[in-house]
């Protein structure tokens, strides 16, 4: 199984990122898990436009991307706080993917980033608004790194231990979880059912 670890902070080194690197640790570590990482601070992506229907040449990655999106089974998707708002690369990054397999019918475990105690305005975002065209299913379930500095570093010694476990405690949880519904939606994603030719949008 393969699960992918979208990055969504514009920071080349990001508190995202040590999050991102935290939790995939945790998810190699089960066997018969791999991951895959697409951090947007250090692989910025092109903002939408027409160009993509016609390959134009800022959109070159695209065929290396979307084949390691569809090699994933589902994915983690990390997303700091600025200003109560998803930031703009994670929204734009789900801009490019319509129902043509990447994410559809794949579960995915949002996870905000906060420096202090927020972090709830991006996972009601994401859960609202970035799922509809592009199939993702979102776990009902979901992390919050909040007082992030404080937590998940390299360094242990910088972590607060208590913080820390929390948060480790309940992210092995959440991505158990998210294995088992990676497990699950395979038996959907082939069972035929799916029409993306006719039913291309959601309503």
């Amino acid at each position: 199984m393969r699960i992918g670890v979208i990055v969504g902070s514009h920071r080349t080194e990001s508190e995202s990122a040590k999050v991102g690197r935290f939790l995939s640790e945790v998810l190699s570590a089960t066997d018969g898990v791999s991951t895959w990482t697409l951090d947007l601070g250090k692989t910025p992506l092109p903002l939408w436009d027409e160009a993509l229907w016609s390959n134009g040449p800022q959109w070159s990655m695209m065929p290396e991307l979307k084949s390691e999106l569809d090699a994933c089974d589902g994915f983690v998707v990390i997303a700091p706080e600025w200003h109560g708002m998803v930031p703009a690369a994670l929204k734009n990054f789900f801009l490019l993917w319509a129902a043509t397999g990447e994410l559809s019918h794949k579960p995915a475990l949002p996870c905000a980033v906060s420096a202090g105690e927020g972090g709830a305005y991006v996972i009601s975002e994401l859960r609202m608004s970035s799922y509809k065209n592009n199939r993702l299913c979102w776990l009902p379930e979901q992390l919050i790194a909040r007082q992030v500095k404080s937590i998940c570093n390299d360094d242990t010694s910088q972590n607060d231990a208590a913080l820390h476990d929390t948060f480790a405690t309940r992210s092995r949880y959440a991505l158990d979880l998210l294995l088992a519904y990676a497990k699950a939606l395979t038996s959907v994603r082939d069972s035929g059912l799916i029409d993306h030719d006719t039913f291309m949008n959601g309503m």
